[in-house]
């Protein structure tokens, strides 16, 4: 492992890693395990992030492409509040620079993004004076549990393609009007097996890409503390949104003893299977192009 690409921990990272954070956009993943951690790692590259930073146990193995390519930081995702404080940190020391994070087994896909790259993209947000990204998390699944076990497959990945829908979202400070340009949004697995996720983690939008300014901090619930972060649009017309196609919670699912034995199948009169392309799910309403054209 070369030596600039390793940091043993958060504070080495943000010590030596400036070079990493001083172009966006960046790519934060963090391992929560080894499953598809490679692919995720590749995927995010090829998207046209400037760099794409891993946070994972020391123990977790890395090819060697990827040893010389990404930039490594031990970290440790078990403790209470370990993404939000590494994404915070991370904030801390990118003033101003595009942020993207996601898990292990996570897919960004954004409109057209086949033929344009993370930054094309981020470049046109920018016009449009926004600062933060509305991302869906969409749920995949293996078709064949009895053949994938840990419901995770690249090859047979399937996902719903009915069955999302969005609340008003209520403002704490204002119980007769719910917050404005903001909703809470549902659907896929963490819906169909709802008995099996705790309330606060149901919902599946995640602001997971964001320009980095001072002040700012990512709370538990995967929104910010600067609410206009936490919109969907700007007040005159829609904007972009994204998708990360994700096996975090249907490996979850299964691994859980408290959920695995109630479920044989993941796939329902709605599922289909998964194209890994943007254009399927632009055609489920999964992501909005906005003005981009």
């Amino acid at each position: 492992m070369t030596e600039q690409r390793y940091y043993a921990g958060l504070g080495d990272f943000l010590n030596r890693g400036k070079a990493a954070l001083a172009k966006g956009p960046v790519a934060l993943v963090f391992a929560e395990d080894e499953v598809e951690l490679d692919t995720t790692l590749r995927h995010h590259q090829q998207l046209g992030f400037n760099s794409v930073v891993a946070f994972m146990p020391d123990s977790f193995a890395l090819p060697d492409d990827l040893v010389r390519s990404v930039h490594r930081v031990g970290y440790d995702m078990v403790p209470e509040g370990a993404l939000e404080n590494a994404v915070n940190a991370v904030i801390g020391a990118a003033e101003g620079q595009w942020l993207y994070y996601c898990f292990n087994a996570e897919y960004l896909f954004y409109p057209f993004c086949e033929t344009r790259t993370i930054g094309e993209m981020l470049a046109f947000h920018t016009e449009e004076r926004r600062d933060a990204m509305l991302t869906f998390v969409v749920d995949l699944y293996a078709g064949d549990l009895a053949a994938h076990p840990d419901a995770v497959s690249l090859e047979t990945a399937c996902l719903d393609k009915t069955g999302y829908y969005a609340l008003a979202r209520p403002d704490p400070a204002n119980h007769n009007h719910p917050r404005e340009r903001q909703l809470d949004f549902f659907g896929g697995l963490r819906w169909r097996f709802e008995e099996h996720i705790p309330a606060p983690r149901r919902k599946i939008d995640r602001i997971a890409i964001f320009r980095a300014r001072p002040g700012l901090a990512l709370r538990d619930d995967h929104t910010f503390t600067d609410e206009e972060y936490n919109t969907y649009a700007c007040p005159w017309h829609n904007n972009l949104t994204a998708t990360i196609a994700s096996f975090r919670t249907a490996k979850a699912l299964k691994r859980n003893p408290g959920s695995t034995f109630d479920i044989d199948t993941f796939g329902w009169h709605n599922s289909t299977r998964f194209e890994w392309h943007s254009r399927q799910l632009l055609d489920l309403g999964l992501m909005e192009p906005g003005q981009w054209f």
